[in-house]
């Protein structure tokens, strides 16, 4: 890759910058530009997308995207020690790199980006379950990104792409699937990391579907399911009773056990439920 785009090894840059990774940011770099390059690869053709990326760090994935052809990047860094090493990105890359110095969670990135638009991002640690339910959940539908490819610890990974009755299956799982297709393309060990985290990664790949799987108001059916499964263990006639009157009744006509825990119900019941409670 370095001899791609003629920058340094990342190794030295961060070493020249002084980057070490702050674990209060939830950064791990990740310096393997062959890995970086195969994460842009994931995302399909970019070259006629603009591409969200947040948290770049040093620029490793940053380098990937626009190596293998991004129209446009858009990379959003909160820690301002990065922003000179991504300028020389920039400047090696002319047009093609916009870097905003800023909180990915406050900041209106659509705003600044031409559809279509993909989401790729080596997501730091602390906030990327919170930015992927705010991307999963936007006002209106089809949202603004075309798809997302995000990597995450595997076990949150797992959890967006789990199927009823796996313990991993939940509130993750259900607001991914009803509006995505979604997958898990790769897996990396912690020595990849710098610092190496006690975990193993995975980058998942997730395609907005043009319209949700079943039919169900967003509001009402996200109600349920973070009651649902926020109470895990109880049957759902129990952990729902302060959802809607009558709770027991709904459940029967949505073709749902009272008795059933929210871990044993597919998205389409659940999809179901939301349309009768919402119905009154």
């Amino acid at each position: 890759m370095a001899a791609i785009d003629g920058l340094p090894p990342l190794r030295e840059v961060i070493a020249r910058h002084g980057l070490a990774a702050r674990k209060a940011l939830g950064q791990n770099f990740l310096l393997d530009l062959n890995l970086t390059a195969k994460i842009a690869r994931s995302a399909g053709d970019l070259s006629r997308c603009d591409v969200l990326e947040v948290g770049p760090g040093p620029g490793g994935l940053t380098r990937g995207l626009l190596a293998e052809g991004a129209r446009h990047v858009l990379a959003v860094e909160k820690d301002e020690r990065c922003l000179p090493a991504l300028a020389e990105i920039a400047a090696a890359w002319p047009g093609r790199l916009e870097v905003l110095h800023g909180d990915a969670l406050a900041v209106d990135a659509a705003a600044r980006l031409t559809p279509p638009v993909r989401v790729v991002a080596n997501l730091p640690y602390n906030v990327g379950t919170e930015l992927l339910a705010g991307w999963l959940t936007p006002p209106a539908w089809p949202p603004f990104w075309q798809s997302l490819t995000l990597m995450f610890q595997k076990e949150v990974a797992e959890r967006i792409v789990a199927g009823p009755g796996s313990k991993a299956y939940g509130r993750l799982a259900i607001l991914a699937q009803w509006r995505c297709e979604a997958r898990i393309v790769m897996t990396l060990p912690p020595e990849a990391f710098t610092p190496a985290p006690k975990v193993h990664s995975a980058v998942v790949h997730l395609t907005a579907l043009p319209a949700p799987r079943f039919p169900a108001d967003a509001k009402v059916l996200n109600r349920i399911v973070a009651a649902g499964f926020n109470q895990r263990r109880k049957m759902l006639r129990a952990s729902l009773k302060g959802v809607a009157p009558e709770i027991e009744a709904k459940l029967l006509a949505a073709g749902i056990a009272p008795t059933l825990r929210a871990e044993e119900v597919s998205l389409e019941a659940f999809c179901a439920l939301a349309r009768i409670v919402a119905a009154g």
